[in-house]
């Protein structure tokens, strides 16, 4: 689920500290600015748009555990006055996730969801509840040593790791009968 495409090993410098890309994916150890993701678009040939910098921010300005699918983004953005197209948050979002600034999550089977991919100490998992669409984040570190030890024994080395429990809350439960 969810990888972040660059085509060779790299270090951006730029960063704060610095962002370590291998195998094509990345490995955030710093929060994303506006001046950050200038210098990465740069890099790769793109350019800071307005409407690019906006949808950061809206990203990073979301409370903790919150997550916005396309449409939320495109419907947030429309109520606070900013005309970005439906189209232009899809590719805005999509090339975030791929260059490792936004994390892609499948919290229902509708669509995708996104958050702003944060550096290790705060990485977490999902609780998703079928019924209501309730989300509730988790931290648990024994999840990401188990991934380690089989990426290990494969070979591998771990990029991220996501785990979404899918499963119904009590308050579900109750609206099931």
């Amino acid at each position: 689920m969810g990888g972040f495409f660059v085509p060779k090993q790299e270090k951006i410098s730029y960063y704060q500290e610095e962002l370590v890309i291998e195998n094509g994916m990345t490995s955030a150890t710093t929060d994303y600015t506006p001046e950050i993701l200038r210098a990465e678009l740069n890099a790769k040939g793109w350019r800071m748009t307005p409407q690019r910098e906006v949808i950061l921010n809206t990203f990073k300005n979301l409370p903790e555990g919150q997550h916005l699918s396309a449409e939320d983004l495109y419907n947030r953005l429309k109520d606070q006055g900013e005309d970005i197209s439906l189209s232009t948050i899809y590719r805005t979002v999509k090339m975030m996730a791929r260059m490792g600034i936004l994390r892609e999550l499948e919290l229902t089977e509708d669509h995708k969801h996104y958050e702003i991919n944060q550096p290790r100490p705060h990485h977490h998992h999902h609780l998703v509840c079928v019924k209501t669409n309730a989300v509730i984040e988790f931290k648990n570190d024994k999840i990401l040593e188990i991934s380690q030890k089989v990426a290990e024994k494969y070979g591998y080395k771990v990029l991220d790791c996501q785990l979404t429990i899918i499963g119904i809350s009590p308050e579900g439960q109750r609206s099931i009968f």
